[in-house]
């Protein structure tokens, strides 16, 4: 139904339309490159560089094109890929609600569902969407400590840090661990917000 779209419901389904289009391509291409090694049909180019990029562990072209951002190589590609899907397999069970805590990082256009968040607040409080900006704030709770949805924003996972960690005790940035290059944040509430011109020495911009 029409009347039941948001602007999350919108963000979710251009995700599966994404999603949609690459596992068409993942599919066809693999199915007519075995049919290609049984010799049911002819090896072109594209099968062959497709061949290729598997042995190597690379990703082919147009899974590349269709694809995410992501410089991993095939196998962790592929699993990422797997926990993507199952995000959004989760949220088609119930559409009309957005998940307790969306992982950003595993959207293809992550901006989307940050600017979602600035559209409900301009519905809910009449406010111009160019003279809005989404607000952070990191909580002390992992995503499986959520128990409902955000009532003013919305939770997002997803974000990491490198070279730093964030101490859950004091809630601030601190050194990071030997050998520990990249550390997951806790969960983050996003709100959207006036934008001031007005320096606060207590926001970081990032």
């Amino acid at each position: 139904n029409e009347d039941d779209k948001g602007p999350y419901q919108f963000v979710f389904l251009q995700e599966c339309e994404y999603m949609n289009a690459l596992l068409y391509e993942m599919v066809k291409g693999l199915q007519e490159l075995q049919l290609g090694f049984k010799g049911e049909l002819t090896m072109s180019e594209n099968m062959e560089d497709m061949a290729k990029c598997l042995y190597s562990e690379k990703l082919p072209m147009w899974w590349v094109k269709l694809g995410f951002a992501s410089t991993r190589p095939l196998k962790s590609w592929r699993v990422n890929l797997q926990e993507r899907y199952q995000q959004l397999d989760d949220w088609i069970n119930d559409p009309l609600n957005i998940p307790k805590v969306v992982d950003i990082s595993k959207l293809f256009n992550p901006q989307s569902y940050l600017t979602a968040i600035k559209q409900i607040c301009c519905q809910n409080q009449g406010l111009e969407l160019d003279k809005l900006q989404v607000f952070t704030e990191v909580t002390k709770k992992e995503p499986k400590q959520i128990e409902g949805p955000c009532k003013d924003g919305a939770y997002v996972s997803g974000m990491f840090l490198e070279g730093a960690r964030w101490d859950m005790t004091s809630n601030s940035l601190e050194d990071s661990k030997p050998k520990e290059m990249f550390t997951a944040m806790p969960v983050i509430t996003c709100k959207a917000g006036m934008a001031t011109e007005k320096a606060d020495k207590n926001i970081y911009i990032c």
